[in-house]
């Protein structure tokens, strides 16, 4: 698929978030390119989770714009056109759901009020679940997985959505080595088909690798601009309230 460099897959604009009197976000302005993957970073309560749940409608915003590859976000939304990783599982693993029925969520918005799988709805479930190397356990009960099977599952449900905007709200947390080699591979993949990333991580070592460009953000943003770059002690320092030398620990 060609990529619009003219249009920003993730737009964001002055964006204020407030909890009663508490100032979550303030001025924040994000412009993300598409077929690009962006890290997130910043301390916890920086404001990292307010920003996805934001992007995503789950929570108000006080002010501000936001928009995906020149949509408005309500737009957005409602086509699919946004797919989302949590950090943590949002499915009860003790209720039966198969792996293959968590992904179809990801095809709820392609089908009618009855919610009936077509075979077009099918197929895209299968790819997705063979792209994230699942298909062996297709039918084994979500709960029944490991922590890094099942985040593989909730990137195949991004995937069988079809979403051009993906967030992923520390995707590598308590994974295994071999699905989180999955997950980079994937996001790549997705990237050189066009697709926008954003990717809010603790893991600042491997950051560089997976990331071009990152933004540090502490309830506003800091810096965004080359991984490398934000990277260093002096700007995360600003970003975690540490001394330079503390900072330069970190990332050691």
């Amino acid at each position: 698929m060609s990529i619009d460099s003219a249009v920003d897959g993730i737009s964001v604009d002055d964006l204020n978030v407030s909890y009663g009197a508490v100032r979550a976000l303030r001025d924040v302005s994000v412009h993300i390119k598409p077929g690009r993957i962006c890290g997130l970073v910043g301390m916890n309560g920086a404001g990292k989770s307010t920003l996805f749940k934001s992007l995503m409608g789950v929570i108000p915003i006080h002010s501000g714009r936001l928009s995906f590859l020149g949509e408005p976000s309500v737009k957005a939304r409602r086509a699919g056109m946004i797919g989302y990783v949590p950090q943590h599982d949002d499915i009860d693993t003790t209720f039966p759901l198969s792996v293959q029925d968590v992904v179809m969520l990801g095809r709820y918005g392609y089908q009618n009020w009855v919610r009936h799988p077509r075979a077009v709805d099918r197929e895209a479930v299968a790819e997705a679940i063979e792209r994230v190397e699942l298909t062996g356990l297709a039918k084994r009960q979500i709960g029944q997985l490991s922590g890094g099977q099942r985040k593989r599952v909730f990137v195949a449900r991004a995937l069988a959505q079809h979403a051009r905007v993906l967030l992923l709200d520390e995707p590598f947390a308590g994974v295994d080595k071999r699905s989180e080699a999955t997950i980079v591979s994937v996001l790549h993949d997705l990237v050189a088909d066009g697709a926008t990333i954003l990717v809010a991580t603790h893991d600042l070592h491997s950051l560089p690798a997976l990331c071009a460009e990152s933004v540090l953000i502490n309830r506003t943003v800091l810096m965004h601009g080359e991984t490398k770059t934000v990277l260093e002690p002096q700007n995360l320092a600003r970003a975690f309230d540490l001394s330079a030398d503390e900072a330069r620990e970190v990332i050691r």
